[in-house]
């Protein structure tokens, strides 16, 4: 999988100076004024096919000791337009 921009992105977070390029790369995000990042990821359609099959994601996350509180969607986009003015 690897992550994508997308129009709503309005910060880029940086990879660590210690890892390299195939270890991690730069992230495209949303981040809301309440401090949730958002991301968009794409994958393989061999990787669709994998998932379809037997339905598992895994992520992980390097950071400490802990897992921050994190959430998967698989909308085409999880930005909700108010039209109403």
């Amino acid at each position: 999988m690897k992550p994508i921009n997308f129009k709503e992105a309005n910060k880029k977070l940086e990879k660590p100076l210690s890892m390299s390029d195939e270890e991690c790369s730069s992230l495209p995000i949303y981040n809301s004024p309440g401090g949730e990042c958002i991301s968009c990821w794409t994958t393989s359609f061999w990787n669709r096919l994998k998932f379809l099959f037997h339905g598992k994601i895994w992520i992980g996350v390097v950071s400490g000791y802990t897992q921050p509180p994190i959430w998967l969607n698989c909308k085409k986009t999880v930005f909700i337009k108010n039209n109403r003015k």
